[in-house]
């Protein structure tokens, strides 16, 4: 739509996932390595009593034993929101080791773990640590005696590379009825969230494609239904959007062309941060993303440098 190479996003989603999906273009672009790294808060259902082979709703049934299926049915109508809630703190909260679902976009030997598992391959992933920060029940609904099922709404705020529908798998498995995810929305990356002035919304559709060794494939995509001047119109300033990856410092003209030049400046950061200056009456100009100096602490020094807004200034 804006005829240009560079476009990236800041963290995928899964198939049946709604919600924020953090787009750059441009020079923009530079800066989604930092967003891919902050925290995230997503709302759920987890539905226990059941699972499933994906650990969310895209998978199968798995049928339990006929000797175990009654006893889970109890377990899950006996189910209180106290029980849950002492699970969770227990058990789900702060830093955690967690195996990701073998339908997760992890990586063994540069494929992808979901598509070694959509082959029929033995999938085994290490576990890995994450936090999360707060994992709130919000709804326990009441049971669905057919099912032998009962639905559970929560909210999560976690670490990136945390896993939701591992979350739902374990919590379901620590309770001792198992569970999978029903539904799932990302509703905040970092300072970015789903109900901020610059969302687009897009909708789902499916596309098909042949795979290199001759296979199938069906995905889903998201595709944006504005023109190429309402994307614009909605798009952050390269200043908005620093501010909102990571943390800023103004700067003076002077330094903002030794930055430009790889020169070190005297400002002191305690970390990457976006070095900003201010040409008179015009748009914030990020000129660098800047670094502690090893050799000179109360200096820092350009580890990324983006090119003049305005070149005449």
């Amino acid at each position: 739509m804006l005829h240009v190479k560079r476009v990236g996003h800041a963290g995928t989603l899964d198939p049946m996932a709604t919600g924020v999906l953090v787009v750059g273009f441009g020079h923009a672009t530079r800066l989604l390595n930092y967003i891919v790294d902050h925290h995230k808060t997503y709302e759920a259902t987890i539905r226990l009593g059941q699972r499933t082979t994906t650990e969310d709703a895209e998978g199968e049934i798995v049928v339990w034993p006929a000797g175990e299926r009654e006893h889970v049915r109890a377990q899950v109508a006996a189910l209180s929101r106290e029980a849950i809630e002492q699970t969770i703190s227990a058990h789900l909260l702060g830093e955690i080791s967690q195996i990701p679902s073998a339908y997760s976009a992890v990586k063994i030997n540069g494929k992808h773990a979901y598509d070694l598992a959509r082959e029929g391959r033995d999938v085994v992933l290490e576990p890995r640590q994450v936090t999360i920060d707060s994992f709130d029940v919000l709804a326990v609904h009441e049971p669905d005696a057919a099912q032998g099922t009962r639905d559970v709404d929560v909210r999560v705020t976690c670490s990136a590379g945390t896993y939701i529908r591992a979350l739902a798998r374990d919590l379901g498995n620590m309770l001792g009825v198992g569970g999978y995810l029903t539904r799932l929305r990302r509703t905040r990356v970092g300072a970015f969230s789903v109900e901020g002035p610059h969302v687009l919304t897009a909708r789902s559709e499916e596309y098909s494609f042949t795979t290199r060794d001759g296979r199938h494939e069906t995905r889903m995509k998201a595709r944006l239904g504005v023109t190429k001047e309402q994307l614009l119109d909605a798009s952050l300033t390269m200043g908005q959007a620093a501010r909102m990856t990571m943390p800023a410092v103004d700067i003076t003209d002077g330094q903002a062309r030794d930055l430009r030049y790889g020169r070190s400046i005297d400002v002191t950061v305690p970390d990457a941060t976006a070095a900003i200056a201010h040409p008179a009456g015009r748009e914030e100009d990020v000129v660098a993303i800047i670094i502690p100096d090893t050799k000179t602490p109360s200096q820092s020094h350009p580890t990324v440098v983006f090119p003049a807004l305005f070149p005449d200034a």
